[in-house]
C-alpha cells in the first residue's frame, strides 16, 4: 500500500511545472486522500536519491519551505526554487498564489 501510495505521488510531483509549486495536502486531495498531506511529505522525503522527483516544488499549504532540512546544504530546496525564478524570503515563497499549482484530482 505504502509504495504504491508514494509512487502515486511522484506521478503527480512530476507534472508540477517549472516555475511553480503545489502542496503536500494538494497532492493528497488529487489523489482523493485529502487528509494524507504528512504522508504526501514522507515520500517526498523518501524521493530525495531520484533525480525525476521534482521534490523542492512541494512546499507546505502556506507557501512555507517546511522541506528543506531534508536537502543538501543549507538553502538547496531555496535556490533550486529561485532557479526557476521563484523568489522566497524568510523560507516562504513570495506571492505564493501567483506560482500555486493545483493538480488534476484523480480519483
Amino acid at each position: 500500500m505504502e509504495e504504491n501510495f508514494f509512487e502515486r505521488v511522484y506521478e503527480i510531483a512530476r507534472q508540477i511545472p517549472y516555475g511553480r509549486v503545489t502542496s503536500y495536502g494538494a497532492i493528497g486531495k488529487a489523489l482523493g486522500t485529502a487528509r494524507s498531506a504528512r504522508m504526501v511529505g514522507w515520500a517526498m522525503n523518501a524521493s530525495h536519491n531520484r533525480e525525476d522527483i521534482p521534490a523542492h516544488r512541494v512546499v507546505n499549504r502556506k507557501g512555507l519551505l517546511s522541506g528543506k532540512h531534508h536537502f543538501d546544504g543549507t538553502n538547496l530546496m531555496q535556490q533550486l526554487l529561485e532557479n526557476e525564478g521563484i523568489e522566497v524570503v524568510d523560507n516562504q515563497i513570495v506571492d505564493f498564489e501567483k506560482v500555486f499549482w493545483m493538480p488534476e484530482i484523480n480519483l
